[in-house]
């Protein structure tokens, strides 16, 4: 098994570092590392590095710091523009995303949304998605960390401008006839991916995303849930771009 990833504010320059806080109560107590074993560091902005436990105390470690690396930003970039699902489906689709290699989330507030997110509990639900990617983004053993932005429920017009400044976008539809998987790509700049709720994308929507300049997509013959679709496109897009 590969050593696991903590995620800290900046990494340490010196020789030694302790790793407390919740990161080092995660790794002392549910990890239950122990000394010599391999850990990674990580501070969610492409910077690692290495260490080898040294000391294990009450909710931290003590790591003997061995090498460290800098992975450069993704380029092109994935962003995911997520209808909001109701229930746990839109964690479900953030944590599989962030495991699948996406840069970034934008939660959108489409016109058949169930779930609405208003007020406080928009701010809530947006926070959960986040730690919901941080925790999958430590699973992946991943040196960025994905990034939840915009309003907590974007609307269609900010979705519009967003696309309207992508290199490239596409929007899932299951009643198109072009694929996802033979669409020309950019070399660079950003790749937005539309991923309706439930209900899916309504027609008034779809001419918005086209009129900004969207080119809308299907993946194959099934028509996949809001929680997968998002997850099987990023595979596609990662196959093609030389990610996988």
């Amino acid at each position: 098994m590969s050593a696991p990833l903590f995620l800290v504010e900046s990494l340490p320059a010196g020789s030694s570092f302790t790793l407390d806080g919740p990161e080092g109560h995660h790794a002392a107590t549910v990890q239950r590392l122990r000394v010599g074993e391999a850990l990674i560091l990580a501070d969610g902005r492409g910077g690692t590095a290495r260490g080898e436990v040294t000391a294990v105390g009450r909710g931290s470690v003590d790591v003997m710091m061995l090498s460290w690396a800098e992975e450069p930003a993704a380029d092109p970039r994935l962003v995911v523009v997520q209808g909001i699902a109701k229930g746990d489906r839109g964690e479900l689709a953030v944590q599989a995303m962030t495991e699948t290699g996406v840069d970034e989330i934008l939660p959108w507030a489409a016109s058949r949304s169930v779930a609405q997110w208003r007020g406080d509990r928009g701010f809530k639900a947006r926070d959960k998605w986040a730690t919901t990617a941080r925790e999958a983004a430590k699973q992946a053993r991943r040196s960025w960390l994905p990034q939840i932005t915009g309003e907590p429920d974007c609307s269609t017009k900010q979705v519009a401008a967003r696309i309207g400044g992508a290199a490239a976008a596409f929007v899932l539809h299951e009643e198109e006839t072009e694929r996802l998987s033979v669409v020309p790509l950019p070399e660079s700049g950003e790749i937005v991916l539309v991923v309706g709720p439930e209900g899916g994308i309504s027609d008034a929507e779809l001419t918005a995303f086209r009129e900004a300049g969207a080119v809308p997509v299907r993946l194959g013959d099934a028509v996949l849930r809001t929680s997968t679709a998002g997850v099987a496109a990023l595979a596609v897009l990662s196959a093609r771009l030389g990610r996988w």
